[in-house]
């Protein structure tokens, strides 16, 4: 009886011990895992400096060139500016707007090629998809990108690592608009400026709600005594 019950108390820590290690397992979400790489502990950013008073629109681009350009004339009108994460496909047949990005000292970046599931997808694809991006807006646009923007904020390790080889930072957001699903201007707008913090990064896209949006969130955070700058610059020190 008494090996029956050491047997049963053996058995017992075993998996209770086991039991312990699955929910460690399971409360550790892999996006707060931070991997080293080259010595480095690499991780996606999701603000920028809080220590000064700046905030960045960051505009994933896809589609309507037209639209890319009345936004940069927007924000020339405020004197605002803006970084634009293209995809690669498009900055192919976009030539002029990647110009017109440049010329008017807004920032250009990397949103990948195919807009991918990067999550679900090999270190080799996704090296490929940042690299190819990067090599046509550098010869297109003379411009090399610095930052990437994981379509769909979708990344694992293999973003991580394959971004910090090609000399990227990863960059998420802090704000959302979600304007590729709702149309509403008023509720762009709100979830562009609520409870705005140092260093926000502003989601959004080149949609015609959204631009409608564009003047009066930038006149929202001028007012309230937030500069709009790039991505790298609200990331400076």
């Amino acid at each position: 009886m008494k090996i029956l019950n050491k047997k049963l108390t053996i058995f017992t820590n075993v998996i209770l011990g086991l039991l312990v290690i699955v929910v460690t397992l399971i409360s550790f979400s892999p996006d707060t895992i931070v991997p080293i790489y080259g010595g480095e502990r690499v991780q996606a950013i999701y603000n920028g400096n809080k220590q000064k008073n700046n905030v960045s629109l960051m505009i994933n681009v896809y589609e309507n060139s037209d639209v890319v350009c009345e936004m940069i004339e927007v924000l020339n009108r405020y004197n605002a500016k803006a970084t634009f994460f293209v995809g690669g496909c498009w900055a192919d047949d976009n030539k002029e707007t990647l110009l017109k990005i440049v010329e008017s000292g807004n920032e250009i970046a990397n949103h990948g090629y195919f807009h991918l599931d990067h999550k679900n997808i090999s270190y080799e694809k996704n090296y490929q998809e940042i690299n190819l991006t990067g090599i046509i807006i550098e010869s297109l646009a003379g411009v090399k990108p610095t930052l990437f923007a994981p379509p769909s904020g979708s990344f694992s390790d293999h973003t991580l690592e394959s971004a910090f080889e090609l000399g990227y930072k990863v960059i998420m957001w802090s704000k959302d608009t979600i304007d590729w699903r709702d149309f509403n201007v008023d509720l762009i707008v709100k979830r562009a400026t609520k409870n705005p913090e140092n260093g926000d990064f502003i989601l959004m896209h080149p949609k015609k709600h959204t631009l409608n949006a564009l003047p009066k969130i930038i006149e929202f955070y001028q007012s309230s005594g937030y500069n709009l700058v790039t991505v790298s610059e609200n990331l400076s020190e």
